[in-house]
């Protein structure tokens, strides 16, 4: 993998985390980097959070149980969706995945399960064939899996994931961006949401402030 986690940890760019402390507030430039120009986010008075990420990353796979503890906590004014990132083209096939997943509507029981198989069980996801034949092992019909995974529909998201990629200006995932405009940073997962948290109530006081209640 073309990122290290330890030259990324010692340069706290966004996405590759290390296990540590907690990153204390207020905010310094070492919690967070900004995006510019900041990018669009959905219609709405909601703060916008996107995780980007990769079924092959395992820093992505390790903060999955934190994340799951943090989004149980939503806020009520705050959305938050996953992108699969797409640096190369041998990222395009879990794009597919979790786009197709997304169509055939088994996303949510499915999510954890593809993370398990890669980097519990060592499958190897290179391609939509191999991928199609495991997925009909878990109880999703192969045949469906593949033909939905290269749809038109699901063509677009894909295209649509690796413009975003570039446009949000990733250095390497997983990386948890808020309203467009911030990525966060830290040392350790819990200090990465901890910042995150912090940009949320920046983004929510910055939509106040511009008359976005």
């Amino acid at each position: 993998m073309k990122f290290g986690f330890k030259a990324l940890a010692a340069l706290a760019v966004a996405g590759f985390m290390s296990i540590g402390t907690a990153t204390a507030a207020p905010l310094t430039d070492k919690d967070y980097r900004e995006i510019k120009p900041a990018q669009s986010t959905e219609p709405g008075n909601k703060v916008e959070v996107i995780e980007f990420f990769w079924y092959g990353c395992p820093h992505c796979f390790d903060l999955e149980p934190t994340l799951k503890k943090w989004l149980a906590k939503l806020p009520a004014d705050v959305t938050f969706k996953r992108v699969p990132a797409i640096f190369r083209q041998s990222w395009v096939a879990g794009a597919q995945t979790y786009y197709t997943l997304e169509t055939m509507g088994e996303l949510d029981r499915m999510h954890g399960k593809v993370f398990d198989a890669i980097h519990v069980d060592r499958q190897a996801f290179n391609d939509i064939g191999t991928i199609a034949t495991w997925m009909s092992k878990n109880g999703i019909d192969g045949k469906k899996f593949e033909d939905t995974a290269k749809s038109f529909a699901v063509s677009g998201k894909v295209q649509r994931a690796q413009q975003m990629s570039a446009a949000y200006q990733l250095t390497g995932v997983p990386a948890l961006v808020v309203d467009g405009k911030y990525i966060a940073l830290g040392n350790s997962f819990d200090g990465m949401l901890a910042n995150l948290d912090a940009l949320i109530d920046r983004a929510r006081a910055e939509r106040a402030a511009a008359g976005k209640k």
